[in-house]
């Protein structure tokens, strides 16, 4: 049986601007300021083994050492020690607020308003073809969205979330059942990719609303996290693909200026275990080299935004979009700080985390749109590695190039990559 939906709650009106990509706030204060550090720990295995055993483990990345918590004292006695090299754990931050009335803290129960679009123009763009059912696809593809977590009790999310665990912990590296988002920015994400219309098939569809989602929160409710957890959190979702059997899209609409080794070698192992990495390009355009990590990897997709305003035929790349490198345009090939391909990213209206729906901008909205591509195309080709499906998207991409125009297959442009993939 449907349960009812509930009428009269107010959309939400988010005052974010188009930082919604979680912009590079890495290392934020000086070691002498805080009182508690995440630090990385590498060396000869008996000198770890000693630091192990005395302040514990958080995360261990086998060969490339483990993270663990010290106090002030603790981190200089290690920083003395000559056997050991000594890194301070990054940062990464969500850039804004829910709103300017403090709403967005924790989940709700479902009292939702119907939206006022049940299919934004990201979703109308992307599929382009009325004749094209926009409320299948995804089944059987599990998309891992590491983000702030998730409102579970969403009328349009709460079918599809099947997995809800928490890497934030201090505590433990990981909490399951646990996702609670008390910032919004995930659960708007989550929604792009896959909400389902809800009990009674009048709520917001995203791309893939038959996907399983895998909500990982891995920023805490400021907006903060540490790389390390960001890091486990790609590695759990690759091994959890491989121990179900099914195939894994792995969603970050998070980043930095800086490259992290602990999040590259992360990012580099889920891909050799087949899963497919989407991450949003950041929002620091129009100037060009400004592409953020981890999309700029070459083992990650990197998604440029799109506003719906046209430009010769075609949307135009936002001006906020993070560019990459002008020097490898029409080059047919991704390399390390290159943009990949393009999406809505643009007054991006999704699933608000008070129950209700809401309007955001920025690369993050973008990258959900190419998560949510890649679990539908995959869930119609299981067979496919996430490799021959990387090529794909690019393939379609290319019929759409922003660079040339409608129907234009001029190659990739450090702008907007091979272009706008879509489902037709």
């Amino acid at each position: 049986m449907k349960k009812k939906r509930i009428l009269g709650s107010a959309v939400l009106s988010l005052a974010m601007g188009v930082s919604m990509f979680a912009t590079g706030a890495f290392g934020a204060g000086s070691s002498e300021s805080q009182d508690t550090y995440r630090v990385l720990i590498q060396g000869p295995s008996s000198e770890k083994a000693k630091v192990k055993d005395q302040y514990g483990e958080r995360w261990n990345f086998g060969s490339e050492g483990f993270t663990t918590e010290v106090n002030g004292k603790q981190y200089q006695a290690l920083l003395n020690n000559k056997n050991l090299n000594i890194t301070r754990v990054e940062q990464i931050t969500v850039d804004g607020r829910v709103d300017a009335n403090g709403k967005g803290k924790g989940d709700y129960t479902v009292q939702a308003a119907y939206p006022s679009d049940q299919t934004p123009w990201g979703i109308q763009a992307i599929y382009n073809d009325n004749n094209i059912t926009y409320t299948t696809g995804g089944d059987g593809i599990k998309v891992a969205v590491l983000d702030t977590g998730v409102n579970r009790n969403h009328i349009d999310l709460t079918d599809n979330v099947e997995q809800c665990k928490d890497f934030t912990q201090t505590s433990s590296s990981m909490v399951n059942g646990s996702c609670t988002d008390r910032q919004g920015h995930g659960t708007h994400v989550s929604g792009t990719v896959l909400a389902n219309g809800g009990y009674d098939g009048a709520g917001v569809y995203g791309v893939a609303p038959d996907a399983e989602l895998w909500a990982f929160k891995v920023l805490g409710d400021n907006g903060s996290g540490y790389s390390d957890d960001i890091a486990g959190a790609i590695r759990h979702a690759a091994d959890e693909g491989v121990r179900t059997g099914t195939k894994v899209v792995i969603s970050m609409s998070l980043g930095s200026s800086g490259k992290d080794s602990m999040i590259a070698s992360a990012v580099d192992y889920a891909y050799g275990k087949g899963a497919l990495v989407v991450a949003a390009a950041g929002n620091s355009g129009p100037s060009a080299n400004t592409i953020g990590y981890p999309g700029a990897l070459t083992n990650a997709i990197a998604v440029a935004s799109l506003d719906n305003t046209f430009v010769n035929g075609t949307h135009k790349v936002s001006d906020f979009s993070s560019r990459g490198n002008p020097n490898t345009d029409g080059d047919y090939y991704i390399q390390e700080k290159d943009v990949e391909v393009s999406a809505p990213g643009g007054g991006i209206y999704s699933t608000a985390v008070d129950g209700n729906y809401t309007t955001m901008s920025g690369t993050s909205m973008a990258t959900p749109h190419i998560s949510g591509l890649a679990a539908k195309l995959w869930s119609s080709n299981k067979s496919w590695s996430n490799a021959q499906l990387r090529s794909e998207i690019q393939r379609r991409a290319k019929l759409y190039d922003i660079k040339g125009g409608t129907g234009a297959a001029t190659g990739d442009d450090y702008a907007s990559g091979f272009g706008f993939p879509r489902v037709k």
